[in-house]
């Protein structure tokens, strides 16, 4: 099963191919120095196989290694992988 990652950076999204197919995404904005992620989503059938926590780490881990921007957990979803995340809470703007 091949996994694609990739910043799309003209729709504003991190997303997560998996065999070409759209698997999972985490819309964000972009607001001075801090990126602001808004909605994770996964496809339905492909729900509780990890593939949002996946990307999320992705998109976390690009934003530290090529911005300076800080993250503003705007998604439920996201601001529960900081929680499980404390050594990454650095990056984050309240």
């Amino acid at each position: 099963m091949g996994r694609e990652f990739a910043n799309e950076r003209d729709e504003h999204r991190y997303t997560l191919r998996i065999d070409g197919e759209l698997a999972c995404v985490v819309d964000y904005t972009i607001n001075n120095n801090s990126i602001s992620m808004t909605r994770t989503f996964t496809r339905p059938d492909l729900r509780g196989k990890g593939y949002a926590a996946e990307l999320v780490t992705h998109a976390v881990d690009d934003v530290e290694k090529n911005t300076t921007y800080r993250v503003v957990p705007m998604c439920w979803y996201v601001a529960e992988w900081f929680d499980r995340h404390p050594e990454r809470e650095g990056l984050l703007t309240r």
